[in-house]
């Protein structure tokens, strides 16, 4: 009986020695290092027009060869903007979301438990833009009119921002809230004077339909985020890690394979690879730091009074808060290369 006791002991040992060295020593990466790495049974992600990445990952169902043997099941969910990937971040409907760097702020300012795990682009996605018959040539010339944009996305930040370079608000316009697809229609129907635009269907109605871009300001354009939700971050880092490692992937096959990645944004955002090679080639940049830090910190930095201003952010305090803890680097730290 002694024996028999001595034998469980020491397999209880083992397996206790066994389980810390996996749970705690045998991963050198920092996230998949933490407790809960185990894979869930669904991993919810958006996929989204002004995200490449997201499409590739979609198409090449990477992340379900590399969960299927741990019977995670991958679903994709459509993001028709910035606000449509911070609703379904916070009604918990995805685990992952893309959206521009200010929208990733406004949501957690306002109570949304989200973190920026890495960056996926830097774009020139945003400018304003009148119709090829517009007589509209400035920012200053807005004031008085119509001006279609979608609240809570870059398009809607670069519009705030570019009243106010020219001593003007929100209030000196009238802001139609349309989702950016409808206004592109908007514009080109003639219901609106200008239109803050959202690549791709923004070079769509240049390349197209000949509407001009009146004002351009790359500054003003704030980083491609990937954000997670807290409570899926603490319970899966180790799946955290395979997502961010999945999107470096994603990024060098691009530009591995230029023309493929202009058929594949193309067909998906229903474009022509004219429309496409111009959004690809000359207003993203793909090949950056993901790691979030004081670049992005600095740009969201300038954005900040605006957001607060305009009423999106209850108080500057609020945000000040939000962009403090809005980073959680360490997945993008401790990424594998392609």
């Amino acid at each position: 009986m002694k024996r028999v006791l001595l034998g469980i002991a020491l397999a209880a040992a083992a397996l206790l020695a066994t389980g810390c060295v996996e749970g705690e020593n045998s991963s050198p990466a920092p996230a998949a290092a933490a407790s809960g790495g185990d894979a869930p049974g669904e991993l919810r992600l958006d996929y989204a027009y002004y995200n490449p990445a997201s499409l590739v990952l979609r198409e090449q169902k990477w992340l379900e060869q590399e969960l299927a043997a741990k019977g995670t099941k991958v679903t994709w969910v459509l993001s028709a903007g910035s606000n449509k990937a911070n609703e379904s971040l916070r009604a918990n409907a995805v685990d992952f979301g893309s959206t521009a760097g200010a929208a990733a702020l406004l949501a957690r300012a306002n109570a949304t438990p989200i973190k920026v795990v890495t960056l996926y682009s830097q774009p020139e996605w945003a400018a304003i833009v009148v119709a090829k018959n517009s007589t509209i040539t400035s920012v200053a010339q807005l004031k008085g009119r119509k001006v279609a944009a979608t609240k809570g996305t870059d398009p809607y930040f670069f519009l705030l921002q570019s009243l106010k370079e020219v001593g003007l608000t929100s209030k000196d316009v009238e802001v139609v809230n349309l989702q950016h697809a409808d206004g592109k229609a908007a514009l080109e129907r003639g219901d609106v004077d200008a239109w803050a635009g959202l690549d791709p269907i923004m070079a769509q109605t240049q390349v197209d339909s000949g509407s001009k871009l009146i004002y351009r300001n790359k500054a003003f354009n704030s980083y491609g985020t990937l954000n997670a939700r807290e409570d899926f971050l603490a319970k899966y880092p180790a799946t955290t890690q395979l997502v961010v490692n999945a999107y470096e992937k994603a990024k060098a096959w691009i530009a591995a394979n230029p023309d493929q990645a202009v058929e594949l944004l193309a067909r998906e955002s229903k474009v022509s690879p004219a429309v496409a090679k111009l959004v690809l080639t000359e207003r993203t940049t793909l090949d950056l730091d993901p790691v979030p830090g004081d670049a992005q910190r600095t740009v969201l930095q300038t954005i900040l009074p605006v957001l607060v201003a305009d009423g999106n952010i209850k108080s500057a305090q609020d945000g000040q808060a939000a962009l403090d803890t809005l980073f959680e680097p360490r997945f993008a730290q401790a990424r594998t290369k392609p």
